[in-house]
């Protein structure tokens, strides 16, 4: 899941799951209609019996780098519908942007009426569970590839042997986001394999740092492969990490 420098300019979207999980593309072109992909890809990956085209926009997230034709400086704007503005930490990661502070979109009671939306999870109950899944699914500059693509490309990441680690922290703080740019940087640098990270906050889910046996923020646990093990407090000791995540010598 090595990724390349983003360039600069592109217009991010990410779509998410009521259970946490994370599609999203980033496009140079500014031009794909990116949220009918993403929808397909969760159809794909989480086995849906169609594309869940009723998450958008409630679940969406875009970011837009733009060059002003007046200044001739590159400006952001990012926005996110209330139902996922507390995954700032995660967003910025994904999408190298710091501690930007995204707006929140509109929100539309007509569309994103939360009774409505929970009238789907009896037929799309996959979506409502947390699986651990961050996915990109750009293709680079390939403009015109068909859609069919973009699924196999997903598909065949998905049986790579791959990384599943869990990021427990104690609310969305600055030194959050600071943390998890540091591990955004390390595992892209480092690992030659896929990888997912969950971000958990304790605060809003207490029952979750009790089942893992989180004692103390921030933790990382490597979920899989196994054994699972886990770093305590020091997330900026690059050794303890990779010695975490096993075979370090393969990463000198």
């Amino acid at each position: 899941m090595t990724q390349e420098l983003l360039p600069q300019l592109f217009k991010g979207i990410a779509l998410f799951t009521p259970g946490g999980d994370l599609v999203y593309c980033i496009d140079p072109s500014k031009r794909g209609r990116w949220h009918l992909h993403l929808c397909t890809t969760l159809q794909e990956i989480l086995d849906l019996p169609e594309p869940p085209h009723f998450l958008v926009p409630c679940y969406t997230a875009t970011i837009d780098h733009w060059l002003d034709p007046r200044t001739r400086q590159i400006k952001t704007f990012a926005e996110a519908h209330p139902t996922v503005l507390r995954y700032q930490a995660l967003l910025n990661a994904i999408f190298d942007t710091n501690n930007l502070v995204w707006q929140a979109a509109p929100w539309k009671e007509g569309i994103c009426d939360r009774m409505v939306l929970s009238t789907y999870r009896s037929t799309f109950p996959q979506l409502w569970e947390d699986h651990d899944l961050i996915v990109r699914t750009d293709l680079g500059e390939l403009e015109g590839s068909p859609l069919s693509q973009v699924i196999t490309d997903t598909k065949e990441q998905q049986n790579t042997p791959a990384y599943v680690l869990r990021l427990f922290v104690a609310g969305h703080s600055p030194n959050t986001q600071r943390i998890l740019q540091i591990l955004h940087e390390l595992l892209e640098k480092y690992l030659s394999h896929p990888y997912t990270l969950k971000v958990i906050d304790v605060l809003s889910h207490p029952e979750l740092a009790e089942a893992n046996q989180i004692s103390a923020t921030p933790t990382l646990v490597k979920v899989y492969p196994h054994p699972v093990r886990r770093v305590i407090g020091d997330l900026d000791n690059i050794d303890r990490i990779l010695h975490m995540l096993g075979a370090k010598e393969q990463f000198k």
